[in-house]
């Protein structure tokens, strides 16, 4: 974008173009998308799909991640956080639907309708109040949501991104124009920074404390596929790009939830 002769670096400043979060947002990015991919043979038990429905919803997670920093870059800070609300809702979605799978599965239920309904687009999801009750109400996330239950922080980000959505306050609105003097924008991304990095971490530690499996590494998968006897106990090693976002931002930043996964897991974190 360009205002006549002046770009939006100029305008917004490099304090801002080259604020962290854009580096963060790759992160996360490239994160995802390593997910998707090493999740892809890991069959939905439940419904009818042939690849893992996990796939399909982390790579549109990612594309949103994508579009947050897109949209920042423009310095279009409102419009961002009407994005990290959709985040919110696609983690959440994305918890749930692995959740119900597993809470109603088995070999008297075989497909559990209302996912597999919600898949092929004969039933709509239920409505984020009831996902997010389903979710912390369940006995088996429930050490996870206690750990994030011992802060605010999470419902302060809810409460921001619904302030942006439906421009609660008259200040909502002008963070969308990015013309506009703002001597608080880097304060903004700072926040932003921390609110993503939040909700990462939630998505990180309810996916994983329920489907530890997704940990794994592809080194036994790849010596069944050529016919070698896989190494020792390599079901349970950890994907490298696993273990490094578990030790750079999980156990830095929440160490309690770090070592809460690590208690509870037969995969082999560091």
């Amino acid at each position: 974008m360009e205002f006549g002769d002046i770009t939006i670096e100029d305008k917004l400043g490099e304090e801002y173009t080259k604020h962290k979060i854009f580096a963060e947002l790759t992160t996360y990015s490239d994160f995802y998308e390593s997910l998707s991919f090493s999740i892809m043979n890991w069959m939905s038990q439940g419904t009818k799909s042939f690849i893992n429905l996990d796939t399909y919803a982390i790579s549109s997670i990612k594309g949103t991640i994508n579009s947050i920093s897109q949209i920042l870059r423009k310095g279009r800070i409102n419009d961002a956080y009407a994005l990290i609300r959709k985040y919110y809702d696609s983690t959440y979605i994305n918890i749930y639907s692995n959740l119900y799978l597993q809470d109603n599965f088995s070999i008297d239920n075989f497909i559990v309708k209302q996912i597999d309904n919600w898949r092929n687009g004969t039933e709509t999801i239920p409505e984020f109040r009831v996902i997010s009750k389903y979710i912390k109400e369940s006995e088996t996330l429930m050490p996870i949501t206690n750990l994030l239950k011992k802060d605010d922080r999470l419902k302060k980000i809810r409460d921001r991104c619904n302030d942006n959505t439906h421009y609660n306050f008259f200040h909502n609105m002008l963070l969308n124009d990015n013309e506009i003097h703002n001597p608080n924008r880097i304060k903004y991304l700072d926040v932003i920074s921390y609110d993503i990095e939040s909700l990462f971490i939630q998505h990180f530690a309810y996916l994983f404390y329920s489907n530890d499996h997704f940990f794994m590494s592809s080194d036994y998968s790849d010596s069944m596929d050529i016919g070698i006897t896989p190494e020792e106990d390599s079901q349970y090693w950890v994907a490298p790009f696993i273990q490094k976002i578990f030790t750079e931002l999980i156990v830095k930043k929440r160490p309690d939830i770090g070592k809460e996964i690590k208690d509870n897991t037969k995969m082999h974190l560091k």
